[in-house]
Parts: structure tokens; C-alpha cells; sequence
């Protein structure tokens, strides 16, 4: 069986009297929109066997750049054209809309804020069923909760590698800036908290408040220079001699041990020789000791 050949497109002649419809073409724009929203002749193209589209430019302010269409159209052995359809299009220069995206695909991360309900897709790939009514024993439940199982849903194998990739390209990845330029890693580091779920063979969580991945997912072979094994041997700094000034003092000499000895002797032997004997002699200021002295004070 031989194969049919498919003709190749032939490019429509235009045709004279389609092409030379222009007023035609203009009240049909005019019947469309009114005459003030049309503005001058911008040519014609041919999309067919005698099927033509005039172009007039939008003299609306708002619609600057855009151009009516009108295409018109001829029965074989006609004389007369007929309209098929008016529209505004835009041009080269118009302003136009961006290209329609679905809600869920322009939400992007951080875009969500407090009370934002972000649902998520009952088919989601990176989710599978958590298998929560199991049946199982009380204790046998406890380590399923533990292990994350007792959820309804749980991250499938698409999702736990779709957050390795993201998590490893990430700012607290390996390849980031700050993890090449330091010789430590985080999986040798005390501040480093492994995660309990099977992504903790290559994740964690920085605890270390001085580091720039403080609170954030950081990869086993990410780091920075808060390293908890990055310690400074600090040597004494050198003391220096004492500094004074020579012409604004009295140089004395200390005695000796002998002299100092019998200074200290002396010294006792004058607050001996000072107290009182007996208790005679000892008399206070304010005491008055005889009749005659008491009389002395009344007269006076």
C-alpha cells in the first residue's frame, strides 16, 4: 500500500476585492465602537482564500497600542464582501495582561501571613497515608507516634527528596559561601541537633545562637565559623615593667630587720609606760570629785 502524500500549505493569494475593502471594513468598526474610538488605517493581512483582515488603531486613551480588526470574507464569483467578525487586539506597543497562572502556582514561599489558609491538594505527590488506624496496642502506638507514623498523611519518598534537593541547594546547604571558607562542618558540631525523621542522616538543626543558620535546617556538611570545636589558644600578653617618674619622689631606705625590732620595743614600752597603775587615776572628763567643785559650778 502506497502512502498518501499530504500537499504541502500554499500561501492564499489576496484578493483584490477583500483588499480593497477598507470602508467597508471602517463601518463595521464604527457599527462595533463608535467613531471616536477609531482611529487611522494600519494595513491588512491576508489569512486566506479570500479572507482578509483590515487593522484601524484604538483612538481610546485607555487602549493605546491596540487596533480594531475587522475581517471580511467573499463567496466565490461574489461582488460583494461580507463581515465575519469585528475584535480589538492588541499591537506590538499595547499594554497587555500578564499570562494567566493559577492561584496555586503564584503563591511562592513566605507569601503566606497570619490567618492565610493555604489548603493542600488531596492527590499532593509528596504526601502518602500515615496508616493511623492501625488497631495496634496502646504501647505499640506510642513508638508509632514517635516514629511519625500516627499521622493521616506522611511525606512519601517524592517528598523527603524533593526537600533534600531544596534544603541542599539552600542558603545552609554545602555549596553556600559560608561552608566553603571554614574547614568545619556541622555534623562534627555540639550545636548541632540531628532530626528524628530518616532526613536526619543528612540534616539537622543549628542551636547556636551566633550562627547564621541559628533555628534553620542546616545540612551535616554545611558550616560556619561558630563552630563548637573552633577555639583560640590565647597567649599571656606580656607584662610590662612599671613606669614612674623619677623627679617626683623622695627616695627612702627600709631598715633592717634589728632596727625594725627595736622600734617595735619602744613603741610597747610607751604605751606601757601611759596607762594608769590603778583605778585612782583613771577620771573622766565630765566627773566632778569634790563638794567644793560642785559648789564652784553652782555659784558660777
Amino acid at each position: 500500500m502506497t502512502a498518501l502524500r499530504t500537499p504541502e500549505a500554499v500561501r492564499a493569494k489576496a484578493d483584490a476585492v477583500c483588499v480593497a475593502a477598507v470602508e467597508p471594513a471602517r463601518e463595521a468598526a464604527i457599527d462595533e465602537a463608535g467613531a471616536a474610538q477609531i482611529g487611522e488605517y494600519l494595513g491588512h493581512n491576508v489569512e486566506g482564500e479570500r479572507l482578509v483582515t483590515h487593522y484601524f488603531a484604538s483612538a481610546h486613551p485607555g487602549y493605546r497600542g491596540w487596533r480594531w480588526a475587522v475581517t471580511l470574507t467573499r463567496a466565490s464569483r461574489a461582488k460583494t464582501v461580507t463581515v465575519n467578525e469585528v475584535v480589538m487586539l492588541p499591537g506590538d506597543e499595547a499594554i497587555v495582561a500578564p499570562t494567566w497562572v493559577p492561584w496555586s502556582d503564584r503563591v511562592q514561599p513566605g507569601d503566606l501571613r497570619p490567618g492565610d489558609l493555604f489548603p493542600t491538594p488531596a492527590d499532593d505527590p509528596r504526601l502518602e497515608p500515615g496508616f493511623t488506624e492501625t488497631g495496634a496496642p496502646e504501647d505499640v502506638l506510642e513508638v508509632v507516634e514517635e516514629l511519625g507514623l500516627g499521622r493521616e498523611r506522611v511525606l512519601s519518598v517524592l517528598g523527603r527528596d524533593d526537600a533534600a534537593e531544596r534544603w541542599a541547594a539552600g542558603d545552609f546547604g554545602p555549596t553556600a559561601a559560608i561552608a566553603q571558607a571554614v574547614p568545619y562542618k556541622c555534623n562534627g558540631c555540639g550545636y548541632w541537633i540531628r532530626l528524628g525523621d530518616s532526613l536526619g542522616r543528612s540534616f539537622g538543626v543549628c542551636a547556636n545562637e551566633m550562627a547564621p543558620g541559628e533555628g534553620r535546617v542546616v545540612a551535616f556538611d554545611y558550616g560556619c565559623g561558630a563552630h563548637s570545636d573552633a577555639v583560640i589558644d590565647l597567649a599571656e600578653p606580656p607584662i610590662a615593667d612599671h613606669a614612674f617618674d623619677t623627679t617626683g619622689y623622695d627616695s627612702m631606705e627600709l631598715a633592717t630587720d634589728d632596727e625594725a625590732a627595736e622600734a617595735d620595743a619602744v613603741h610597747t614600752e610607751l604605751e606601757a609606760a601611759a596607762e594608769p597603775t590603778s583605778d585612782d587615776e583613771v577620771t573622766s572628763d565630765d566627773e566632778v570629785t569634790s563638794d567644793d567643785e560642785v559648789t564652784e559650778i553652782t555659784e558660777s
